[in-house]
């Protein structure tokens, strides 16, 4: 076999969404964008992707979007990758992605049922509506409080800003105090939407570090634990020693542990790349085999990077948004490039 398929995939089931978050990575949002949006697999569709990853060797399943609740049937999609992983003998946790905006009781009660862990965005409490044209931090909070009370232990997940930078200690609070079980911190990246808000948005390396050292401070007190969803480079974090609670991860996991399904079947090797490598449903799923072992095999370290010292254990931050900002994957992280500068 020429590649290997992680055992973890994220399903995009829509590109529909009823936030316009100012930090969102989907490619299809990006200005003068080039992603082909085409016609959304039906539920039907779905069902028969799902199959086949499973026959595949995939073992874990992520749902998203755009908004993945607006997607009609989403329901039947997650019974039918619990039948399915029942069928072969799993029962790992389904995790789905949600700002909140379309929740249910109902759903919550399915998630109960179906053994789905959620996790919804909260990008600021008083900076929410500046993120997401929608004012709604309260409603997530609140759904926060009802996944709690009938027995789910749902994630904050915070996407990183200069606007609600000023605000992190409260909004993660609020996160855990009205019932989330843990944090997931995101930094911004330029990318989708995004790049027409780097500038407003992009955080300097002192925010880096000061992100973490809130996030760690808020987990301490709460006796909680938390994650970076995006890896940093190893070199911009001042004092990685320090951080017990929040994880920071600094090898990419694009390709090796995860990779992505898009809303009409597409393959990308994360969700924030644009670069379509394969299609679910082509007799070889991975048809882009290069750029995919590329990242299945870390060979794309800047030549910048190759003499430190941490380069076994580090993938030099986001490959893809170095592609996307310098049209090359073996670029670096622009927050290193703010180290240097």
């Amino acid at each position: 076999m020429k590649y290997r398929l992680p055992k973890a995939v994220v399903l995009e089931l829509t590109y529909r969404c009823n936030h316009k978050c100012l930090f969102c990575s989907c490619p299809w949002y990006a200005p003068n964008s080039s992603y082909p949006v085409k016609t959304e697999l039906d539920i039907n569709q779905w069902k028969q992707a799902i199959s086949r990853l499973y026959d595949s060797g995939v073992e874990v399943f992520s749902i998203s979007g755009g908004e993945a609740i607006l997607k009609e049937g989403f329901e039947e999609i997650l019974l039918h990758i619990r039948e399915e992983g029942n069928k072969r003998g799993f029962n790992n946790v389904i995790t789905l992605i949600s700002n909140g905006l379309a929740m249910k009781e109902e759903y919550l009660h399915l998630f109960k049922e179906l053994n789905v862990h959620l996790s919804m965005s909260l990008p600021g409490y008083t900076t929410f509506k500046d993120h997401t044209g929608v004012d709604n931090a309260e409603g997530v909070l609140s759904w926060f409080r009802k996944a709690k009370e009938i027995g789910l232990n749902p994630t904050v997940n915070v996407t990183v800003t200069q606007i609600n930078y000023h605000e992190l200690f409260e909004t993660i609070s609020l996160g855990l105090i009205n019932g989330a079980s843990n944090i997931l911190l995101n930094r911004f990246l330029p990318g989708g939407r995004g790049l027409s808000y780097m500038d407003r948005l992009k955080l300097n390396n002192e925010q880096l570090n000061g992100m973490l050292d809130v996030a760690e401070e808020v987990l301490e007190l709460s006796k909680r634990r938390g994650s970076v969803g995006t890896e940093f480079p190893y070199c911009v974090i001042k004092k990685p020693e320090e951080y017990k609670r929040i994880n920071i991860g600094m090898k990419c996991a694009a390709a090796k542990t995860f990779f992505v399904i898009g809303p009409s079947g597409e393959v990308r090797t994360c969700n924030h790349s644009p670069k379509i490598v394969g299609n679910i449903f082509n007799e070889d799923i991975i048809s882009d085999i290069d750029y995919w072992n590329d990242f299945a095999q870390s060979n794309y370290k800047p030549q910048q990077c190759k003499s430190c010292e941490e380069i076994t254990n580090c993938d030099c931050g986001c490959r893809e948004v170095a592609n996307i900002l310098f049209n090359s994957y073996k670029e670096i992280d622009p927050c290193i490039l703010d180290l240097k500068n």
